[in-house]
């Protein structure tokens, strides 16, 4: 095999393998919403009293939210069956932290924190792995400066970074120059802490989990829907937030790995229990239903606020289609296993309006570009889109690929294993950690053929 990537330097490898795979069959419950967990904890940290949370995903990027809490006066326990208990301190209740926060591979704990920190006069130092601080953090600290809070990083607003928050924060009304849930949602944290109403415009909806998790805990909080897309959200500030009871759902960003991993092997038929179908999380299922795949919703019911259901997956032959740009926001994490769908697939498929895949764990749009390639895949990697020709059938296969510190191409690149002629790599999949712990067990289960290479 050829390596695709040069893999970081000095990193530790746990090397795997995707072997071809005749088909997968059987009966799965992937982690808990990564999303969801995140928030489950930061708004039970400022609500007053004790929260309990069960089906939290217990990967590293949520632990990281929960150590940092802690640092900051959270009381954050696990019991034994796996419910989570925290005890919130109330707004403007954490403490400065004797350490510095340390957030892992976490963009999204980093983002979000960093809204929750604006809101109370701490003088906070903050910190992550190699990909995270590579990452801009400009697009948060411009609104959350606005506010009031302060902020000193390295050149491009990166991590490592100093914050300086305050009791009081400003009111603000701004609207996104780009659609993120994670921006969105770290002003509305911030906007608790500040009098009056605090006001985001995004100019297309993205997944709203902050908003029912901000209702769910009793904030005063509107959304009016535009005509022409655009979502305005309005949050009244300094409320006192509620303790509440909360099941977290299955996340769809996992379930994405082994829905497409059937799809795409003929013979296949798999259920998925439990996961969340929150309308704006859905973008992958509705292409792979316009690609042909055989997909059905049963027993959907609600769960904590947000939709769940059982999926069902049956294998067969994909066709190549064009996504609109305007879906992204609600699929922008499974565009690389999509890709892996439009690989297997007869025809061309291409990806306009992909330009927030270049600043994720990694440069998305590039590493799937290349990847494929390796595998024996045309690609045109345009500057925010991708097209693939896809090979009607198994790709070649037969490379190695560099996981670039990111967990969702790691995994993308071992479902393409299971469906190519030749097996397929990546140099180390340690990564996959950070939001799906069980991974290689719960594919191995419904019969991936995985191999863990010296």
């Amino acid at each position: 095999m050829s390596p695709a990537n040069a893999a970081p330097v000095g990193a530790a490898r746990t090397a795997l393998e995707a072997r071809p795979t005749d088909a997968l069959s059987g009966c799965a419950k992937v982690p808990g919403d990564k999303s969801i967990s995140h928030r489950a904890l930061l708004f039970s940290a400022l609500a007053v009293g004790e929260s309990r949370v069960s089906g939290l995903l217990e990967g590293e990027d949520v632990l990281a939210t929960a150590a940092a809490l802690r640092a900051l006066g959270v009381e954050v326990t696990r019991a034994d069956g796996g419910e989570w208990h925290i005890w919130g301190c109330g707004l403007g209740g954490l403490r400065e932290p004797d350490r510095v926060l340390d957030m892992g591979n976490s963009g999204t704990a980093a983002r979000l924190l960093m809204g929750l920190l604006a809101g109370h006069p701490l003088h906070t130092v903050m910190t992550g792995d190699a990909s995270l601080c590579s990452r801009p953090m400009a697009r948060v600290v411009e609104p959350l400066s606005r506010m009031g809070a302060s902020f000193r990083g390295r050149q491009g607003q990166r991590l490592p970074m100093s914050i300086l928050g305050r009791a009081e924060l400003l009111p603000l009304h701004y609207e996104l120059p780009v659609a993120s849930a994670q921006v969105k949602s770290a002003i509305l944290l911030a906007g608790l802490s500040a009098p009056g109403e605090t006001c985001v415009i995004e100019p297309q909806a993205t997944r709203d989990h902050s908003e029912n998790m901000l209702r769910h805990f009793g904030a005063a909080l509107s959304v009016d829907r535009r005509d022409d897309g655009s979502r305005c959200i309005t949050l009244t500030g300094q409320p006192e937030l509620r303790p509440r009871t909360l099941a977290v759902p299955g996340d769809p960003s996992s379930a994405a790995f082994p829905l497409v991993a059937a799809a795409v092997l003929p013979g296949s038929e798999l259920r998925l229990e439990a996961v969340g179908l929150n309308p704006l999380r859905t973008g992958l299922i509705t292409c792979l239903e316009e690609m042909g795949a055989n997909i059905e919703i049963e027993n959907r019911r609600d769960l904590g606020g947000e939709s769940v259901g059982d999926l069902v997956v049956r294998g067969g032959s994909l066709q190549g289609i064009t996504v609109p740009a305007e879906r992204a926001p609600s699929m922008i994490d499974e565009y690389p296993i999509l890709a892996v769908a439009a690989a297997c697939a007869k025809g061309r498929s291409h990806f306009p309006g992909l330009s927030e895949l270049r600043v994720k764990e990694s440069d998305r749009l590039a590493a799937m570009a290349q990847g494929l390639a390796a595998c024996g895949l045309e690609v045109e990697e345009g500057r925010d889109s991708l097209t693939i020709d896809g090979a009607g059938g198994r790709p070649a296969g037969g490379a190695t690929i560099a996981s670039r510190l990111d967990h969702r191409i790691a995994m993308s690149f071992l479902v393409l294993g299971l469906a190519a002629r030749l097996p397929v790599a990546v140099d180390d999949a340690s990564v996959i950690e950070t939001s799906f712990p069980d991974f290689r067990a719960l594919m191995a289960g419904l019969g991936a053929n995985f191999a863990a290479l010296a």
